[in-house]
């Protein structure tokens, strides 16, 4: 059958070489593997598993392919035949309708859920199943369901058929993988700056990452006696990659300047003591004093000028005299004398603390830049085929749907992970480390790497790669209680059902293939994320066309450089192209993104959402209990329209589409969870919130120890999607300053 043309009925076919588009819009739309296809001539059930009917012409005659396994069959498959991957004889197969021999020619889709089905001979288990290795085809390797204490397993005969196994269906479904997208780019080559994935790099990946974070924390105790601002690692590696050249997809290893703005910023606003939020007036009062302590201690114990040693002591001292004798201030008295404390003896502490704050951050780059060597060198030797140049490709001219990042370089043969469910979580083992996601998200893996990945029809490789998977991610969210749980945060599954009914919206420029909703989306790791259907990080995404939401993480530097690519896009197209973009309404200050979006000429509208009327799905939704997934946004959200010409005669935010929008928005509970994230004052500032915030939470803070206080400086409450967030001005009311506690 290899020689045969295979014109198939029905299917999505894997994108090997997209198909080309008109270069002109009168040309009609782009081309989809779809656009041709007649009506389906087969049950919906084959389809679903992968059967298409097509027709050889070197035999005059129909034929059936499976595009998941390559497999052709002169017959109608029957759905429920054996596997030939997992049990190549149909050992196990039930017997087909009206015959009594076991069918060796058939083969249904294979689900890596239905593997651990139940068997004649299986042994029920309590919440924990059996270890499963990798690689289903490796010599020697016992079924599933056996242990050592088993019968040898009897072939099915008619009179004892082996049922199939029951596939797991989620319970709930966040995402919508059906729907196909309307974004398009220009063709391009496979990349061959990416190095594929390798469960011992990944693995070594995380110990070096782990070990950067313990040098940051001792040299903040160290150097500044402070334990380092919650989340402010995850803030430098995003904020670090957007200007890296390295090729580490994690670590940063060639940026300048080194000296990293976010960094030092977030350890600057941490000097002399934390700050967190507060409700009551002994609170104020403490913070007042504990401040003004604390300045005077900081400014004896370091190398500094006369004049600056007098201004920082006078006015601690004036503060503590003031605190003696008045003991009827109110808390906003408390707080506005701290502020005022604060205007006076910041620029000495900071000018102060300068050279070894920096002396900080200088050394974590220069430890990241030597382990991401490393990695490398390791990484290399691992691989078949070691990368060579890549030479300057011509502009492709082909307009094509969007489809997932390929990579050049061959992956190698991966090691072993095991897998095996407690209860209603996928574990997966790779040398003692364990990594975790819940059943259903499990599921939605293997949909989205049926999809998008091409080198691995047989599936040998997915636990690899899952495993890889979630190791980068959870690397990156950091060990803490809570922590990186803003960088997957999603908007919810009404919302985005509006965005589809309204606004044609079926691409997510700042996801995972965990939070993602749609199957074609933009995300941070393009080296393991292209093999569950990323296009790449989308500040490297160029389309043409399309409806796209934007909900980017909660990092001043990212979202700039967000609104300066799409306003290089939306300039250089004269095809329909919108973006609708979600970010948190910060006004004290207020965001420079934020400022450039409200006076870009390409906005349409723009709609705020007040404080505590909207929720979000949280970042671990693939880990977390059912009655955590949706959380209270503690500020106002902004949704920006930005469209060109074209795009807002195809998809205007008119008032009735804009109503739809903030229905969907609305909770669907009375009440759900506050998280942790921005909060829309700073100290000392009046109340500028809804009465709805004022009446729910105060806007003072008050120090509190790294292990009390899990939420402070931590900007990673709502929609944040593969990176976190970082601080949003270096004043002194930045809204690294602005943090809730949950």
């Amino acid at each position: 059958m290899s020689n045969d043309s295979q014109g198939l009925v029905k299917g999505e076919a894997a994108v090997r070489a997209p198909p080309p588009l008109g270069s002109a819009s009168s040309q009609g739309p782009p081309l989809s593997p779809s656009s041709t296809s007649k009506p389906p001539e087969l049950p919906d059930e084959l389809v679903q598993a992968g059967w298409a009917k097509c027709w050889s012409r070197r035999e005059n005659r129909p034929y059936y392919f499976n595009r998941f396994t390559n497999q052709s069959l002169w017959e109608v498959p029957v759905l429920g035949q054996h596997d030939v991957i997992s049990d190549p004889l149909g050992l196990n197969a039930a017997p087909a309708e009206g015959g009594g021999c076991v069918p060796g020619n058939g083969q249904r889709k294979r689900r890596i859920s239905e593997e651990q089905g139940a068997g004649p001979n299986s042994i029920k288990r309590v919440k924990v199943e059996p270890t499963t290795p990798i690689s289903p085809s490796t010599a020697g390797v016992k079924p599933w369901n056996s242990t050592t204490e088993e019968k040898p397993a009897q072939p099915a005969t008619p009179t004892t058929p082996s049922p199939a196994p029951a596939v797991y269906r989620p319970a709930f479904i966040y995402w919508d993988l059906d729907l196909q997208t309307n974004a398009v780019i220009r063709e391009h080559p496979p990349d061959n700056n990416l190095l594929p994935p390798h469960p011992e790099i990944e693995l070594q990946r995380a110990q070096l990452v782990t070990k950067l974070r313990q040098h940051y924390h001792e040299l903040c105790h160290q150097r500044e006696g402070i334990d380092p601002p919650r989340e402010s690692f995850n803030r430098w590696l995003l904020e670090r990659k957007l200007i890296d050249k390295g090729h580490d997809p994690l670590l940063p290893s060639d940026c300048e300047p080194v000296i990293s703005p976010s960094m030092f910023r977030e350890i600057m606003n941490d000097i002399p003591i934390r700050l967190a939020r507060i409700k009551y007036k002994e609170e104020a009062r403490r913070l007042l004093f504990r401040y003004a302590e604390a300045a005077k201690r900081m400014i004896d114990s370091r190398n500094a000028s006369p004049d600056r040693r007098k201004v920082v002591k006078w006015n601690a001292e004036d503060t503590m005299n003031w605190l003696r004798r008045d003991h009827s201030a109110s808390k906003e008295d408390y707080m506005d004398r701290l502020e005022h404390l604060r205007e006076q003896c910041g620029p000495h502490l900071t000018a102060v603390a300068k050279d070894s704050v920096e002396a900080i951050c200088s050394k974590i780059y220069q430890l990241s830049a030597e382990y991401s060597r490393r990695l490398r060198q390791t990484h290399l030797s691992l691989l078949q085929d070691p990368p060579t140049e890549a030479s300057a490709s011509p502009q492709q001219s082909r307009l094509v749907y969007c489809y997932p990042v390929r990579l050049a370089l061959p992956s190698p043969l991966l090691p072993r992970v095991e897998l095996h469910f407690e209860n209603d979580m996928a574990c997966l083992r790779f040398k003692g480390e364990m990594v975790k996601v819940n059943r259903g998200h499990f599921s939605k893996l293997e949909l989205l790497y049926r999809y998008s990945c091409i080198d691995d029809t047989r599936f040998e490789k997915f636990l690899s790669r899952v495993w890889c998977l979630l190791k980068r991610y959870q690397v990156m969210f950091g060990s803490g209680a809570n922590e990186g749980t803003g960088l997957q945060g999603a908007l919810p599954v009404s919302v985005f059902e509006a965005l589809i009914r309204q606004f044609g919206v079926s691409f997510e420029c700042f996801a995972s293939p965990l939070n993602c909703y749609f199957k074609q989306f933009g995300s941070a790791f393009p080296d393991i994320d292209s093999f569950f259907g990323s296009r790449g990080p989308f500040l490297s995404f160029r389309p043409v066309s399309g409806s796209f939401e934007a909900n980017p993480p909660f990092c001043e530097e990212l979202m700039d450089a967000m609104v300066a690519h799409f306003e290089e896009l939306l300039d250089k197209s004269s095809e329909p192209l919108s973006f609708i973009v979600f970010v948190p309404e910060w006004r004290n200050p207020v965001t420079p993104a934020l400022t450039r979006m409200e006076a870009s000429r390409f906005l349409r509208h723009q709609l705020n959402v007040p404080a505590y009327e909207h929720e979000y799905r949280s970042g671990s939704q693939h880990i977390c209990k059912r009655d955590e997934l949706y959380y209270r946004a503690v500020h106002g959200t902004a949704v920006l329209f930005l469209q060109n010409d074209a795009g807002f005669a195809k998809w205007a935010p008119t008032p009735e589409r804009l109503a739809e929008l903030l229905a969907a928005y609305r909770p669907s509970q009375p009440a759900s969870l506050s998280s942790p994230g921005p909060a829309p004052n700073t100290p000392g500032e009046k109340d500028s919130t809804p009465k709805t915030a004022e009446r729910t939470q105060s806007g003072v803070i008050s120090p509190v120890s790294h292990d009390d206080n899990n939420n402070t400086n931590s900007n990673t409450t709502p929609p944040t999607n593969t990176n976190n967030s970082c601080s949003s001005s270096s004043s002194s009311s930045s809204p690294q300053e602005k943090m809730a506690a949950v």
